[in-house]
């Protein structure tokens, strides 16, 4: 693996990192229900998927067109897991060191439309009532629901990883 790879890589983990970082603490400081919404959910992991998407486009720039498998996937990767890392060290930060309170909120939130979205589908309400007893029993901004939340993402995000390095590979055919 070469060092421009790496390098690469680290650079737009950085960037994906500082751009998750600020949409927490711009929702956070806007409006603290934006972190519960579907819509901005769905963008962020767009983004994040273009941010790898693009890296593996600089990786193969970088070394005349080409990237095997391994490469295009490790950069992806690397990018993703320096990204979320350091959007999930500045919401630990946030919800458990700056505003514990903030993350009551969040979770009452999250029930809600929890609530919402499973009366919508006509759920029977002893289901409902059993999903909103186990909600309130967790703490996902504790350290256990933060790095569970961390290796879900992580596997989400390996699996996209690998359809895009499965895409984006092509093998230089003098090393063949």
């Amino acid at each position: 693996m070469e060092k421009s790879l790496k390098s690469i890589a680290t650079n737009y983990g950085l960037y994906l990192g500082v751009f998750l970082a600020l949409v927490t603490v711009l929702a956070y400081a806007v409006k603290l229900e934006l972190l519960t919404n579907m819509w901005l959910g769905i963008a962020l992991l767009l983004v994040i998927i273009v941010f790898g998407i693009i890296c593996v486009a600089k990786v193969k720039q970088a070394q005349n067109g080409f990237a095997t498998f391994k490469e295009s996937f490790t950069s992806f990767f690397i990018t993703v897991l320096i990204g979320l890392l350091i959007s999930t060290v500045v919401s630990f930060l946030i919800f458990n060191v700056i505003d514990t309170d903030a993350a009551e909120t969040l979770k009452q939130k999250t029930i809600e439309n929890t609530v919402q979205m499973m009366e919508g589908f006509n759920t029977p309400v002893n289901v409902i009532d059993e999903t909103v007893e186990k909600m309130e029993a967790q703490n996902q901004f504790g350290i256990v629901g933060i790095l569970k939340g961390l290796a879900g993402q992580l596997v989400i995000f390996s699996i996209i990883g690998l359809i895009v390095a499965a895409a984006m590979k092509k093998n230089n055919p003098d090393e063949a």
